[in-house]
């Protein structure tokens, strides 16, 4: 089987995704992360995109964050498919539909087989959609890691 994640992102793409994070985490206390999986584990066959990207969530301490802004950008490359999934505190404030306009946003780019700048767009749509309701604080700490999970 080929691997799809060293296909379609370099090593420099993915560096330039982890920038982004750092960059658009200066304009919000939200966290934000991006997972990338070439497959399906075999227990998660039945399994829908949204409960795999949950428990990549949990996987990745996304629901330890100070306030639950943890926000999670998830691939699943063999399936062609992608999530956006929010945190508990994101969800009191941000409107329904804001993730699902982003999301059809970047499939545009994947369509176009531009995977690295469909990240990039949605890592600045969700950061200024976040900053909009969860803003930097003084006080801000980065609470979880920049770096893409490629597994």
């Amino acid at each position: 089987m080929k691997n799809l994640v060293k296909q379609m992102f370099t090593k420099e793409d993915l560096t330039a995704i982890a920038s982004a994070i750092c960059e658009a985490e200066k304009t919000t206390a939200g966290e934000i992360r991006v997972s990338i999986r070439q497959k399906r584990k075999w227990r998660e066959k039945k399994r829908t995109i949204e409960e795999i990207a949950r428990q990549e969530f949990h996987v990745l301490g996304m629901t330890k964050t100070k306030d639950r802004t943890g926000i999670l950008i998830f691939l699943l490359l063999e399936d062609k498919n992608f999530f956006i999934l929010a945190d508990d505190g994101i969800h009191t404030k941000v409107k329904d539909g804001s993730w699902d306009k982003i999301a059809r946003e970047m499939s545009d780019h994947f369509l176009q087989k531009n995977f690295q700048l469909g990240i990039l767009h949605g890592i600045k749509s969700v950061a200024a959609e976040l900053a909009k309701y969860f803003p930097r604080k003084y006080d801000d700490t980065n609470e979880l890691p920049n770096d893409v999970r490629v597994r």
